[in-house]
């Protein structure tokens, strides 16, 4: 049998190492700022990788290359139904 001393002890210990095995499972804060001053989505990139007939900067072609995207295979929900 323990004697209350080192009964004491070895559950000091083992809280010990449950708080230390605890506290390596904390999440780390998320800090992401978001960014000001963004250009609108149809103005691109500037990539020489912009698909064909895409002119950037001219919202209406943008739009309409979005719609063929949505109509030739590129939406992920249409893919798997």
């Amino acid at each position: 049998m323990m004697k209350p001393q080192h009964h004491r002890a070895a559950t000091l210990a083992c809280a010990a190492a449950a708080l230390l095995a605890l506290s390596a499972c904390g999440e780390k804060p998320q800090t992401g700022h978001a960014v000001s001053g963004v250009a609108p989505l149809y103005a691109g990139t500037g990539s020489q990788f912009t698909a064909p007939g895409w002119k950037p900067g001219d919202k209406g072609s943008w739009e309409q290359e979005m719609k063929a995207r949505m109509q030739y295979g590129q939406n992920e929900y249409n893919r798997i139904r």
